[in-house]
């Protein structure tokens, strides 16, 4: 099994604070945003990890996580995304990284309180995805499924909603999503379309769901990311992470401070 996080897009939601930086490298309470999708994968034990960024953040990225884990023994790659061209381009841009194995893909701006150890260890082929319950499902992708957790039905922003489960940003695929990315029709606005992705597994009935129980949070706009920080704070986020990210972090800032007195 291996990672993906999909760190690109243009942040235009967030302007003017994405005017200079990534939106994935934006504060939520003490960290950098990009570290809450890190601990996600490596909390599941996933060790190779692939960041799609775009042309222009893609040095700070580097500058960030760049030799941060790999005395961990978790290695972090890079690669560039010219253009926002939907989120299952990332199947497409992964290709030789993943080298026919299983991935997990989780979007840099969505943020999860619950722990996805089990349920991506426990994959073995086909799709998984996930689902949260919420109060307006008519803004999001929804989820329809039966007692089996098998997927019954996928609507994107439906006037009439089948279901109050709304499927977050989180995706376990085996090794056949590349090929199948591959061979989407690009939607009306130009994009390879994550739910076309999930209806090309749904059509072979070998796509199941998990239910998420704790926060989600999509920090794409200013309202979501207060919350998502005010949350994080509140709830002491960082006693969820991974001790060795934990530790990463700590030694990333002695460093840095290290080389900011030497350079006075």
């Amino acid at each position: 099994m291996k990672g993906i996080i999909l760190a690109g897009g243009t942040g235009t939601r967030l302007l003017p604070l994405t005017a200079v930086t990534s939106k994935q490298l934006l504060p939520v309470y003490d960290r950098p945003m990009i570290f809450y999708p890190l601990n996600t994968l490596i909390k599941a034990g996933i060790k190779d990890i692939l960041v799609i960024v775009t042309p222009e953040h893609s040095g700070d990225f580097l500058n960030l996580l760049g030799s941060l884990l790999r005395k961990f023994g978790i290695n972090v790659s890079f690669i560039v995304q010219p253009a926002p061209r939907g989120l299952a381009e990332a199947y497409v841009l992964a290709e030789d990284f993943l080298d026919d194995a299983s991935s997990t893909l989780i979007l840099g701006d969505n943020i999860f309180e619950d722990d996805f150890a089990e349920a991506i260890q426990t994959f073995t082929g086909g799709g998984r995805i996930f689902a949260k319950e919420v109060a307006d499902p008519e803004r999001f992708g929804v989820v329809e499924f039966n007692g089996d957790y098998q997927v019954l039905s996928i609507e994107e922003k439906p006037e009439r909603p089948r279901s109050r489960f709304a499927i977050p940003g989180i995706y376990i695929f085996d090794n056949t999503a590349v090929a199948i990315a591959k061979g989407l029709a690009p939607s009306p606005r130009g994009e390879l379309e994550i739910t076309d992705l999930h209806k090309h597994y749904l059509g072979e009935q070998s796509l199941d769901v998990r239910v998420i129980r704790g926060a989600w949070f999509d920090a794409g706009t200013h309202e979501a990311l207060f919350e998502a920080g005010a949350y994080a704070k509140e709830h002491n986020f960082a006693s969820n992470f991974h001790p060795m990210l934990n530790d990463a972090i700590r030694e990333f800032n002695v460093e840095f401070k290290k080389t900011i007195s030497l350079k006075k």
